[in-house]
């Protein structure tokens, strides 16, 4: 189904193509009303969506063709952004419409990377499991795994005469 300029392809996931193009624009400036893209938003854009695949699409090609329709300018339009995919399309020999819809269907900026509590559980679980810790932080914990705050963190002076470490404190013959 071929969509024209005005009507925009719909996904479940995200919004519509002009929606996704607004909230592209503005990622990562405040100061940016969303009416034009740089180059490298829409990089980030094109990887989100799984458009820039390292093989057919690059980010080689896309700096091509988004400088061959913005000439002197940094950002692209709306109307001039539909150019760039066209152009990108034509070249490529793709679907205009499905990388539109691949655009419209990633969700919005930055959210690409979803961690689940439970992929890094394991992993978090054995860094502060205090039964593992070696050396001088291994006493900074008591049985139970409570920190014992100063008293852990500090070595306390002993006062007798002996040095730090000298396990056999009081076993000098004295008749020498």
């Amino acid at each position: 189904m071929a969509t024209s300029g005005s009507e925009s392809p719909r996904s479940d996931e995200g919004g519509s193509f002009e929606e996704m193009f607004v909230a592209f624009a503005k990622f990562g400036d405040s100061k940016n009303a969303g009416d034009a893209i740089t180059l490298s938003n829409s990089d980030k854009w094109f990887k989100q969506a799984k458009v820039i695949d390292g093989k057919k699409i690059t980010t080689t090609d896309t700096g091509i063709y988004f400088k061959q329709v913005a000439k002197a300018k940094k950002t692209l339009n709306l109307n001039e952004y539909n150019q760039f995919l066209e152009k990108i399309a034509r070249n490529k020999k793709m679907d205009v419409d499905e990388i539109k819809v691949k655009l419209s269907s990633c969700g919005a900026p930055g959210t690409s990377v979803k961690v689940s509590p439970t992929s890094s559980g394991t992993v978090v679980s054995r860094l502060t499991d205090h039964t593992k810790f070696t050396g001088s932080h291994k006493s900074r914990f008591d049985e139970s795994g409570k920190g014992k705050g100063k008293e852990g963190r500090q070595d306390l002076v002993d006062g007798s005469g002996y040095v730090h470490g000298y396990k056999h404190a009081g076993t000098y013959d004295t008749s020498h």
